[in-house]
């Protein structure tokens, strides 16, 4: 009982990506075609909405609701991190889905997506089991 918090945010997310239209095959078509800025649009204004945000909770040391200290890594820039990028965006291409609206594509009825989730769960899977292998 304690998680439907957890499942309101989620559904509450997923009715916007749907509403925003970012589930759109034919709007993630038009972004990697170039055609249309309405996509290019949503994610410049995530990674300001995220910059500013990480910049707020870095000031006013803000805690999570339990009370507990926000820490934020610093990442270290890897061939690693230009493999991922580019494997992530191929796969994208591809199914026109990135993995933030799939719940909301198999809950409008998209039931085929069920195929990509399951993938992007194996290939999670996979980086988990070669992790050690591969350049980070």
């Amino acid at each position: 009982m304690k998680n439907i918090k957890f499942l309101l945010l989620g559904t509450i997310f997923g009715i916007i990506l749907i509403k925003a239209e970012v589930i759109s095959w034919f709007r993630i078509q038009e972004m990697f075609r170039f055609q249309s800025f309405h996509m290019y649009g949503i994610i410049c204004s995530a990674i300001v909405v995220g910059l500013i945000s990480i910049q707020l909770i870095k000031k006013f040391n803000i805690k999570t609701i339990s009370g507990e200290e926000i820490k934020i890594a610093d990442k270290e820039f890897t061939k690693g991190n230009v493999i991922g990028g580019l494997m992530f965006g191929l796969g994208w291409a591809m199914t026109g889905a990135c993995p933030g609206p799939l719940y909301a594509l198999i809950g409008s009825g998209y039931l085929v997506i069920a195929v990509v989730l399951l993938s992007a769960v194996l290939g999670t899977y996979i980086y988990g089991v070669m992790r050690n292998k591969l350049p980070h």
